[in-house]
């Protein structure tokens, strides 16, 4: 009673300082530079949110009816052949790098190599079907765009996990720990261990994709399009700014084609990069990897994917486009 007293009057307060200064606070914020940030923060979050709750169930479904056993069967134990394997198999999830995330975190919990899960986190987002249709409607008559991007974006998975198997340390990553149980207390199964595990992931992943939406957001507003304009005179450098641009708009892997297809005055290699980059390397994608895997990680993993992604763009495009 005491608890429902105090939170209802520290509500009633809450409420009265809203209604009488909100408007007025709200008419003085209410300007284009703002209007503008709240409707690209708006669509980035909500563009992640169904894809975000698509993966966790997903990853909660893995952890409460999926035996160990099968992953460690499917998968070779050496990872050298386990990361293609794994990377081709990130074309049977039809989602974007909001859903890849707690996946992967889900497929290591369970026993998968670290190199081979992070070779499906990478390229799930890139190589589904959704987005290679995507592409092909946004590129029409231009089947060589949609190959080029299918090409880049597996190799850029497949080196990632190859160079993670080779150079990865343990000490990097950090898996989120369920939280622990007494022997009066079994673990949940079932039903009950999903419903955990789905909350589990939703709660902790979803506010690092808000703050990387919001990263996002100023960015737009901070950043004026004359300074994006001279670029697109240097193929090189046109390349290089759609790679940055692509981490730092957060654009969804099912709609980065059609955003590429709009900036005309770029080249064909350039807007490869940026579909490439897009669904491995963005603001809010590091700040789920940081919030999942810790931030030691997240830093030298995406630093390293930009740079492989970049150079498989620039050698596929300069092959195919």
């Amino acid at each position: 009673m005491v608890y429902a007293v105090l939170g209802g009057a520290a509500l009633i307060a809450i409420a009265t300082v809203v209604s009488v200064l909100g408007p007025m606070v709200a008419i003085d914020l209410y300007t284009p530079a703002v209007a503008a940030w709240w409707t690209v923060f708006t669509a980035v979050a909500v563009q992640g949110v169904p894809f975000l709750l698509l993966g966790t169930v997903v990853s909660a479904a893995i952890g409460a009816f999926v035996p160990e056993k099968v992953f460690t069967r499917l998968l070779p134990r050496n990872q050298a052949l386990a990361v293609p394997i794994a990377g081709a198999a990130g074309a049977v999830l039809p989602g974007c790098e909001c859903a890849s995330v707690p996946v992967a975190s889900s497929l290591m919990r369970r026993g998968v190599a670290p190199a081979a899960a992070l070779a499906f986190l990478l390229s799930a987002p890139a190589i589904n079907p959704v987005v290679l249709v995507a592409t092909s409607i946004a590129f029409p008559n231009q089947p060589k765009m949609v190959l080029a991007r299918l090409v880049a974006s597996l190799a850029t998975a497949v080196v990632m996990g190859w160079l993670w198997a080779r150079f990865g340390r343990e000490e990097w990553l950090r898996l989120p720990k369920r939280a622990q149980t007494t022997s009066s207390s079994p673990s949940p199964t079932g039903v009950k261990a999903f419903v955990a595990g789905l909350q589990h992931d939703f709660l902790h992943a979803g506010g690092f994709l808000v703050l990387g939406a919001a990263a996002a957001a100023t960015f737009n507003i901070a950043v004026p399009r004359s300074i994006l304009d001279v670029f697109t005179g240097s193929s090189w450098l046109s390349l290089l700014l759609l790679a940055l641009l692509a981490v730092v708009l957060c654009v969804c892997s099912e709609a980065d084609a059609f955003v590429a297809a709009s900036l005309s005055g770029f080249s064909p290699a350039a807007k490869l990069a940026f579909m490439v980059v897009g669904p491995m390397v963005d603001l809010k994608l590091i700040a789920l990897q940081a919030g999942t895997f810790g931030r030691a990680f997240a830093f030298r993993f995406s630093s390293t994917t930009w740079l492989v992604a970049v150079v498989s763009s620039t050698l596929v495009g300069w092959w195919l486009l």
